[in-house]
């Protein structure tokens, strides 16, 4: 319910002091997401539409009231069953929506707690398979998302750190505050910097936490269990440093890192990488899952594409080493959606 209370918290300060651009565009992208989004804005608006006339109702002698209403429920006809039913099924699903509304409404420092609480003022932003995805932090920090890459933080940063979280890929252009440090959580590990501009991947399922540095410098802090963080080493401009959290390796090179940031100009830039890699990344890029078959392996490709579609990109693959590829249909799962598409690299049969 945490997000939920952040979105009801927006919608309560539309209805009664207004938004400000920030807040509005974060309601506006809600919205913008599902239907079911803009059913339930709707349906809450109505609730706190229903809550002003609450105020009035101090006034009123809730027993004689009461009883007027009896009288005329009995001159009432009887309404269909299963309407009457829908109408206390839904009115029991709103409660709680609504309990939260009124003591939000009633309770002005809880607004003014929310702001100042980044557990409870927290966003979420998740970049979808096949799209990159730009957001503009309240420090005036910029973050470039990778696909299928979220970050979560907090509205607005406050105390002596500006933190968060992020699962996937992003490149960051910091805001230069040398009094709060900017800190990129990832798992065991946190890229700790200034002002500067690097490139963080860690994605859910890969062993490794990678740092590219392009200007600036950041520092690598080792979290323990217990929160408790101890520097491993820092990073020059023009250092890639590859991180192993199961076995605590730090590896780097140095030189050009042209092909660890491309992506967030739209380039797919291979340099003698692994046909494994390249299937990884083509797979999170097109929301498709790439197999490969053990005999081909060891195959390397340094290759940039621009704007290619995947079977356009497949095709040049296939071209340049002796490798087919197979694309399977779609299994239609019990839910009514469907599997992601499957492909296999193999060798090519002469």
């Amino acid at each position: 319910m945490k997000n939920k209370n952040f979105i009801y918290n927006l919608i309560t300060l539309e209805f009664t002091d207004g938004l400000d651009k920030q807040q509005n565009e974060e309601l506006q992208s809600w919205l913008e997401i599902s239907q079911e989004n803009r059913t339930e804005y709707n349906e809450v608006v109505k609730l706190l539409t229903y809550s002003d006339r609450l105020i009035a109702m101090k006034r009123i002698n809730a027993d004689r009231d009461l009883l007027s209403v009896k009288q005329k429920l009995k001159r009432q006809p009887k309404k269909n069953t299963f309407s009457l039913n829908f109408q206390k099924a839904a009115a029991i699903l709103l409660m709680p929506v609504l309990t939260f509304l009124l003591y939000v409404l009633y309770n002005p420092s809880f607004i003014a707690s929310t702001r100042n609480n980044p557990e409870v003022d927290s966003i979420e932003v998740i970049a979808s398979a096949g799209a990159r995805t730009i957001v503009q932090l309240s420090d005036g920090t910029e973050v470039n998302l990778n696909y299928g890459s979220k970050i979560k933080y907090p509205r607005n940063f406050i105390g002596d750190t500006r933190e968060l979280r992020l699962s996937g890929e992003g490149f960051f252009n910091v805001s230069h505050d040398p009094k709060h440090p900017f800190i990129v959580k990832t798992k065991r590990i946190n890229i700790k910097a200034v002002g500067t501009r690097f490139n963080v991947l860690t994605y859910p399922g890969n062993d490794k936490v990678e740092t590219t540095l392009i200007e600036g410098k950041v520092v690598l802090e080792q979290s323990d269990e217990n929160g408790a963080t101890k520097s491993i080493g820092s990073l020059i401009p023009g250092e890639h440093v590859n991180y192993n959290p199961t076995t605590g390796e730090l590896s780097s090179t140095q030189g050009n890192v042209e092909k660890y940031i491309a992506w967030k100009d739209g380039i797919l830039f291979f340099d003698n990488a692994a046909i494994s890699d390249v299937a990884e990344r083509l797979g999170r890029m097109y929301n498709v899952d790439i197999k490969v078959a053990d005999e081909i392996k060891d195959y390397t490709y340094t290759v940039k594409f621009v704007d290619e579609s995947l079977s356009q990109i497949l095709d040049l693959l296939t071209k340049a080493t002796p490798v087919n590829y197979k694309m399977y249909p779609r299994n239609k799962l019990p839910d009514g959606t469907y599997s992601k598409q499957k492909i296999l690299f193999e060798k090519r049969k002469n």
